[in-house]
């Protein structure tokens, strides 16, 4: 019956084009996709607009621009994957800027730890995406660093798609097998660094655990490839297959200091819309 429904499920309205061509130029990784995977993007975007509900915090405005802007750097992961990756979960939450929340932990004497943390970005395991605007423009100023909020978090929704959060999205079961030993390997090399002391090749956030370890390698596979490929080259394969080929994966190397590591996002378990 779902599959019935969906199939008679009226198609969305086109996105205007003098809007999709104003938030093309204004995004660096749609600027460097070729033309079949522009239109394809376009067409997720167009998905992602019909279907998600886009909740600015506070007093921030969100234009059509700036909703086409956050729909299309949320559907760069899809582009291989498809449609499916929308699955699962129907609101987008976008706070001016960093925002923080509240957490809890009861450790193994049974003593209740408060705290807050301050993220750019948290994405809920069966619940809503959460994104700092405020970041998501850095990220559109300095698209070659290593950051790109959007995708990090949409990494996470991937990843959990198969009713797991652990470093793996939904794969083939050979695929699936040769993932979790290439990104295994990298993880534990990279964990092993930060733990000695040195100054790792991608962000030290990845060390986290296996599914920050994924995000962060994605955020690397759209904003900085060369420097993922020549520090863990199986892990940039696998990518490349997962996301199709980085958007500046031609366009040279990452020249520039990176900025330094910000505060992401630990999915919560129990979250929901």
């Amino acid at each position: 019956m779902f599959n019935l429904l969906r199939r008679f499920r009226p198609l969305p309205a086109p996105i205007d084009p003098a809007l999709w061509r104003d938030t093309r130029s204004s995004l660096p990784w749609v600027q460097a996709l070729d033309g079949d995977r522009a239109t394809r993007l376009q067409t997720l975007a167009t998905l992602f607009l019909r279907d998600k509900t886009i909740t600015p915090i506070g007093d921030l405005q969100l234009d059509p621009l700036r909703r086409c802007q956050l729909a299309a750097l949320c559907c760069l992961p899809l582009l291989e994957f498809g449609e499916e990756g929308l699955h699962g979960w129907s609101q987008l939450i976008v706070y001016p800027d960093a925002f923080r929340v509240q957490r809890t932990h009861v450790d193994a004497a049974g003593v209740l730890h408060e705290w807050q943390d301050e993220l750019i970005g948290e994405a809920w395991d069966a619940g809503p995406l959460v994104l700092s605007w405020a970041d998501v423009e850095n990220d559109c100023a300095h698209p070659r660093e290593g950051f790109c909020v959007a995708t990090h978090e949409m990494a996470h929704k991937l990843d959990v798609l198969d009713g797991l959060l652990d470093g793996t999205p939904p794969l083939p079961r050979p695929w699936q097998r040769q993932w979790a030993k290439d990104f295994q390997a990298a993880y534990d090399a990279l964990v092993a660094e930060v733990e000695a002391g040195r100054e790792p090749e991608i962000d030290a956030y990845a060390a986290e655990s296996p599914e920050e370890f994924f995000a962060v390698a994605t955020e690397y596979h759209f904003s900085d490839p060369a420097t993922l490929r020549a520090g863990m080259p199986a892990v940039a394969e696998h990518l490349e297959r997962l996301y199709g080929p980085a958007p500046f994966a031609t366009t040279g190397a990452h020249v520039g200091a990176r900025r330094q590591s910000r505060p992401r996002d630990p999915i919560p378990g129990t979250g929901r819309d």
